[in-house]
């Protein structure tokens, strides 16, 4: 079914400003209620869904929420408490439960928060399961007996689990020894969980946004807002610094020299690593927004290079459908498939530092295999949603522009999953063209969109 349909939906759950529609608790509930319906639809065993949140103050009164939702469908709740989203997925599938529900913005402000999904397996919701949830928020809320009511329960060893599987990842002949590094927490999920998981193997840890108070996760800290862990590199002399966003399925990591390492460098690494050791297997995956000069890099490897639409789900879907263990985001979500199922920022980072290790070389070494190409993004604000590319004097332009970079780089117009933007990009080796092209077709979608928007309206006027 088309994502079109769907009402609620973005492309990773349901996202919003906290108390206006659909954040709000009431609805939460009933959402509680339709998943819990629909995840345990003939299930003949004890119904259970696992709950966990990041930080934000909000996640309280949203986890009461699911969990009344539940059980009034008759469904016990298990609630992990704060927990990486990655590590909500893990759990999941460990506790044999029929979904997972994780309360997180990700990488926005405490303002906003958002629901989304996992299925049994601890794999992201396919659009179709979305789509029979908001079949079920269409129908009254009908609560089950009070014979059949759902309990809730307080999973208090859930950190640890999670901590001990993220080690199971690192191989046991290497160790982190001798490894001083800087861990960005961005006051979220991975507070409790990525300096434990790095002390135990062996590094020198030095934490750093690890105490969230509800108000400030992701506020100046983390992997949106990098700085402040380049600063604590460079002060502290530190070998690597590794920071999460909110919930903890990204990953942005910092050389010695205070450099930022992007997700298609991180990806790169990690490509090669598995390659010379034989362990990877099939394509590696990246998006439409992946640099082309990690394309490049991997097919110099020898391997195929894949692009999805832009969004994690999109990458698990490709990997899935071609066999691939390999993806990643330019923003830092990394799925390593023969590990996890989904994103996870602290898998990722070990799987760096595994390269590192075997290779005695440090970070700013292994992210000089590729060369990143000049790239340039432009946010095109429109009064609402709207496919531009129809548009024949925006058809033009792309066309144009294309002409102009040959083969040397790619022009894509794409819409943002969930703001009325356009976002335009431009990819190639100048970056003066690069630039140029970039704001010219931002120019033309602006005027293009307006002179519709004003075209549409006269016409609704007569």
């Amino acid at each position: 079914m088309s994502e079109k349909k769907r009402q609620f939906f973005g492309t990773d759950g349901i996202r919003g400003t906290v108390g206006q529609a659909p954040i709000t608790p009431d609805f939460v509930m009933k959402l509680g209620w339709a998943a819990g319906r629909v995840f345990t639809r003939g299930s003949s065993c004890r119904r259970k869904v696992l709950i966990g949140k990041d930080t934000r103050v909000s996640g309280y009164m949203f986890e009461s929420a699911l969990e009344a939702g539940l059980a009034a469908a008759g469904v016990d709740s298990h609630l992990l408490g704060p927990m990486p989203t990655p590590g909500i997925a893990y759990l999941t599938r460990t506790f044999s439960a029929n979904a997972g529900i994780v309360i997180s913005a990700s990488h926005n402000g405490f303002e906003d928060n958002g629901i989304k999904f996992f299925c049994g397996n601890g794999s992201k919701l396919p659009d179709a399961v979305e789509i029979e949830i908001e079949k079920e928020l269409e129908k009254p809320m009908q609560s089950v007996t009070s014979r059949e009511l759902g309990k809730a329960h307080r999973v208090t060893d859930a950190a640890g689990r999670y901590i001990e599987f993220c080690k199971s990842t690192f191989p046991n002949d290497t160790s982190l020894h001798g490894l001083k590094m800087v861990v960005d927490c961005a006051h979220g999920a991975t507070y409790h969980i990525a300096p434990a998981v790095m002390s135990e193997l062996g590094a020198s840890v030095i934490p750093l946004g690890n105490k969230p108070d509800g108000f400030n996760i992701n506020e100046g800290f983390g992997a949106t807002a990098p700085e402040a862990l380049q600063q604590a590199v460079l002060a502290e002399g530190a070998d690597v610094g590794i920071a999460f966003d909110g919930d903890g399925d990204r990953l942005v990591m910092v050389d010695h020299t205070g450099a930022v390492v992007d997700g298609d460098e991180i990806t790169f690494i990690i490509a090669r690593q598995r390659y010379q050791r034989g362990l990877l297997r099939g394509a590696v995956v990246g998006t439409q927004m992946s640099n082309l000069g990690l394309e490049r890099a991997v097919r110099t490897l020898g391997l195929e290079f894949m692009r999805a639409k832009v969004g994690d789900r999109y990458i698990l879907e490709m990997l899935q459908a071609n066999d691939c263990v390999l993806g990643g985001e330019t923003s830092g979500h990394i799925i390593c498939l023969d590990l996890t199922t989904t994103g996870d920022g602290i898998i990722s980072a070990l799987q760096v530092f595994e390269a590192m290790v075997r290779s005695g070389h440090g970070l700013s070494v292994l992210k000089a295999g590729m060369s990143k190409f000049p790239q340039r993004l432009i946010n095109v604000r429109l009064a609402e949603r709207q496919d531009v590319t129809d548009i024949a004097k925006i058809r033009e332009a792309i066309t144009a522009a294309e002409r102009r970079l040959g083969d040397t780089g790619r022009v894509l117009l794409r819409p943002s999953g969930t703001e009325p933007l356009i976002r335009v990009m431009v990819e190639g080796q100048d970056a003066v063209l690069v630039d140029e092209l970039a704001e010219g077709l931002a120019e033309v979608v602006e005027r293009a969109v307006n002179a519709e928007g004003a075209d549409e309206g006269a016409g609704k006027v007569a």
